[in-house]
């Protein structure tokens, strides 16, 4: 399995309305053919637990059917797929630091619920070559970083009692900050791969978001501009303006990126594991040269280091590849990260 180029499919098994009605219209056959022929060669699928799981835990196999037909038409199109595990019983990342909502590193039954539907999920799809598992998507507050270690060592050991070879992603806190892939335990097991997700400057890449607090939703952020103006515009954004304001880098640009970017190509070299980029993206309220610009930025330094990774996302949700605001970039995108990259994230599947 080379992870090398992908395409999110944000927004259809996950962030939802969970119904069949959704699933069966948001994403068919035919947005699978397209994502091949532009020349990716895998998805990342987010997937809440809802697809697969009732609110006692019951599995739902109309959920699991899904998902197989998901991976069987990839498998005809010659793409690979990432299960990534969204959202859990008992911890979304949109909920980040509510104790009552998102509890799962301090309550046990939570925990077993988590191993358990990852113990399903690997009996389910242990006969599939073009399947890789992604534990959870962002996890996010600093004081869970050990009790997350943890629970990783619980959740791959389970999933190696079902499949030995099967390659397994997880990543930091901080929403899959880079900077915090150094704070994972080196694995003891192998075909591990460390990820992270890049939307920085999160100034540029979420100007206008109404879910980032303190963001001004009138305010256009242009790519790039000055250090001092990202570090005094980003002091406001609080934690998630911490990337600038923490930088080592003088310029924004491709400095400040491979500053931040090779901080996980170190910790991943250190755990001796491979490296992928989840998510990465620009949001549709942004400038349209200077997504591009941004995109080609990112481009470079991913192919610096060999790096592989997955465009958020291809419809909607305020980052949708086919939607109008790319229209004039759309191409140029998608030449750029499918032309022949020499970057490779490769398993031993």
């Amino acid at each position: 399995m080379k992870l090398k180029r992908g395409l999110n499919l944000g927004g259809y098994l996950s962030q939802c309305t969970h119904n069949m009605q959704h699933y069966s219209t948001f994403i068919g056959k035919a947005d699978i053919e397209q994502i091949a022929e532009w020349g990716f060669d895998h998805i990342r699928l987010p997937i809440d637990y809802e697809v697969l799981e009732d609110q006692e835990g019951n599995p739902k196999e109309e959920g699991y059917r899904l998902v197989h037909c998901i991976c069987d038409c990839c498998r005809t199109n010659k793409l690979d797929v990432i299960l990534d595990l969204h959202k859990a019983y008992g911890y979304d990342f949109n909920d980040a630091g509510n104790r009552e909502k998102n509890d799962l590193f301090h309550n046990s039954y939570l925990q077993e619920r988590f191993v358990d539907l990852w113990d399903r999920i690997a009996t389910e799809f242990k006969n599939y070559d073009n399947v890789a598992f992604e534990l959870l998507n962002e996890v996010v507050e600093k004081e869970n970083a050990l009790l997350w270690n943890d629970l990783i060592d619980k959740t791959v050991t389970a999933i190696r009692k079902i499949d030995s070879f099967v390659p397994i992603i997880y990543g930091g806190i901080q929403w899959n900050s880079a900077s915090t892939l150094k704070l994972l335990k080196k694995p003891k097991d192998k075909n591990i791969i460390f990820t992270f997700h890049f939307y920085e400057p999160l100034l540029f890449t979420h100007q206008k978001a109404h879910w980032v607090k303190q963001m001004d939703p009138e305010k256009d952020v242009f790519y790039p501009e000055s250090m001092e103006y990202y570090r005094q515009q980003s002091a406001v954004l609080g934690e998630q303006g911490e990337a600038v304001l923490n930088s080592t880098a003088e310029t924004i640009g491709k400095e400040f990126i491979e500053v931040m970017v090779r901080g996980a190509v170190l910790a991943a070299q250190k755990a001796g594991t491979q490296l992928y980029c989840g998510e990465f993206g620009v949001i549709d309220q942004a400038p349209v040269p200077d997504t591009l610009r941004w995109f080609r930025d990112v481009h470079d330094i991913f192919e610096r280091y060999q790096i592989g990774c997955s465009i958020w996302t291809y419809k909607e949700m305020d980052f949708g590849l086919t939607g109008k605001h790319y229209d004039d970039i759309r191409e140029e995108i998608i030449q750029i990260w499918t032309q022949e990259p020499s970057c490779t994230c490769q398993t031993e599947s």
